[in-house]
């Protein structure tokens, strides 16, 4: 309830004991009349009437009217245990109104009215911290983010110095807070961070609010930021979901900028003197505090970090799958006419049917999945870059029916029409493939620089590359580029290089 002068107070008081009625004191004074109501009645509590005592000060009447939070009152009322609330409201479901009734069932002749006991506790909540009032519901969110500063870790066989960055995960309601070093901001290392913050907290929030960092949300927008599709990944794994904070709106992420603020004070700072020699040292150290900074008692609520966790979050989180989180790039590719999809310079196939067609590639460290309208198409075992090709026999046409009207015959007569060097390379890729389709690439590759070159330089880099053996488009195209199809190597002449006097000839040794 908004404050009156005192002047007013003790007018509306001298008012009453000329026995104007509750109405016309408000008229009178330009008040409105619940408001005159609840200060006279006020007044009749702390036993106050006009006159009032000789020697009453604006300070003393304010002090008699609004008893400060959790002091006894003159009539002897129980004060709340105030951080007891707070921390209950943190609870799902919870309300004000509800606990007021348990205080009240706990004090039923000396307890606070409801509409006093609303106003006790948002002026007990205004003097604590803008992060810690805002309401965070148990098990419901975790902040994420990187910290501005950096550690610096020391090679121990180069003696190269790299900034290790520090990132800070938080959870809403107990304020329990994990903080690693990792490499760099980068996509993987902003997930394996998010696995290894999921099991220190031994359950899964509901939501994950981040920061729009580019390796999480590939397009920071206020309406529809968008996430990227491995943090989305993950997120499916876990049974959770990725909320990216709005732009411009910091206390979105209120929470996670005052737990990167902690763990710069108590943890990187604490670390200022020390030298690492590997990221395992260092966060076997980031470790140790930890433990120590979440144990710590808050003077605020009267708990720690860990105490809250226990009684309010561990609870209330989700609990983690069976397997953690394998990391997996997401890459979209469309599908070649060998109806195989390149990924890091190796081919893959996928069912003939989806010729041309775009698809999505999920790249882990052992396999590769492929997948169409959301529906997984294929699956491989992940190989190294070799520009080969891995391909299944059930994804084949049958009797190698070709579409689009490219078959080996009608590759073949093109790289015929411009001429014998490249209707014979392109013949020695299709018979050396396993499938002829596996050529498919590299010779349409070929006949096509024939648009960008010439008929005449593809020919004679065709040629070229078949002396050297370089039966490939990358090899053609290499010859093309730097012109080595229009120099012949030379025809080395009987007799040494050079003629010098001190160059023996091979009657010397006769």
């Amino acid at each position: 309830m908004r404050r009156l002068p005192m002047r007013k107070i003790a007018e509306a008081l001298r008012l009453k004991a000329a026995g104007l009625s509750t109405r016309k004191i408000a008229s009178s004074l330009g008040l409105g009349q619940s408001t005159v109501s609840e200060y006279l009645k006020r007044a009749e509590r702390a036993g106050l009437s006009w006159p009032l005592p000789e020697g009453t000060t604006d300070t003393g009447l304010e002090h008699r009217l609004f008893q400060p939070a959790g002091s006894a009152t003159r009539l002897g009322l129980a004060a709340p245990d105030w951080a007891h609330v707070h921390r209950e409201l943190r609870r799902k479901n919870v309300t004000l109104s509800l606990l007021w009734e348990e205080y009240r069932a706990a004090h039923p002749d000396d307890g606070y009215g409801y509409s006093r006991f609303c106003e006790l506790y948002r002026r007990w909540e205004g003097r604590i911290s803008p992060t810690m009032r805002q309401h965070h519901v148990a098990g419901e969110r975790a902040f994420v983010d990187f910290a501005g500063d950096t550690i610096e870790v020391i090679c121990a066989e180069t003696g190269e110095v790299r900034q290790a960055q520090l990132f800070v995960g938080v959870l809403g309601a107990s304020s329990y807070t994990y903080a690693e070093a990792v490499w760099t901001q980068t996509l993987p290392d902003w997930i394996s961070a998010h696995v290894r913050m999921l099991s220190f907290f031994g359950g899964v929030p509901e939501q994950l609010v981040s920061d729009n960092l580019r390796a999480g949300i590939t397009k920071a927008c206020f309406y529809e930021p968008k996430v990227h599709r491995t943090y989305a990944d993950l997120a499916a794994h876990y049974g959770t979901a990725v909320i990216p904070a709005r732009p411009y709106k910091p206390r979105d992420k209120a929470k996670v900028e005052v737990g990167v603020q902690f763990v710069q004070r108590w943890i990187a700072a604490a670390l200022r003197n020390r030298r690492f020699r590997s990221l395992t040292e260092l966060n076997t150290a980031i470790r140790e505090l930890l433990e120590r900074v979440n144990g710590k008692v808050s003077r605020h609520l009267g708990a720690s970090r860990r105490t809250l966790l226990e009684a309010l979050d561990r609870p209330a989180l989700r609990p983690l799958p069976a397997i953690p989180y394998e990391y997996a790039e997401w890459v979209e590719r469309k599908v070649g006419l060998d109806y195989h999809v390149e990924i890091e310079r190796h081919y893959y196939s996928v069912p003939h049917q989806l010729l041309k067609c775009k698809v999505w590639a999920r790249v882990a460290a052992r396999t590769v999945e492929v997948f169409h309208e959301g529906q997984r198409v294929a699956s491989h075992v992940r190989t190294s870059g070799n520009r080969q090709h891995s391909t299944v026999p059930a994804h084949m046409p049958a009797s190698h029916r070709r579409y689009a009207g490219w078959t080996p015959a009608e590759i073949r007569r093109r790289a015929d029409q411009i001429g014998p060097n490249t209707g014979a390379l392109v013949d020695l890729i299709l018979r050396t493939k396993t499938h002829p389709e596996q050529g498919f690439r590299a010779c349409l590759g070929i006949v096509r620089l024939a648009k960008s070159h010439g008929c005449e330089a593809l020919e004679a880099a065709c040629e070229r590359a078949i002396e050297i053996g370089g039966t490939s488009y990358s090899s053609v195209n290499s010859i093309l580029k730097n012109n080595l199809h229009r120099k012949r190597p030379e025809t080395p002449a009987d007799g040494p290089a050079i003629t010098h006097t001190n160059i023996r000839g091979a009657g010397y040794f006769h």
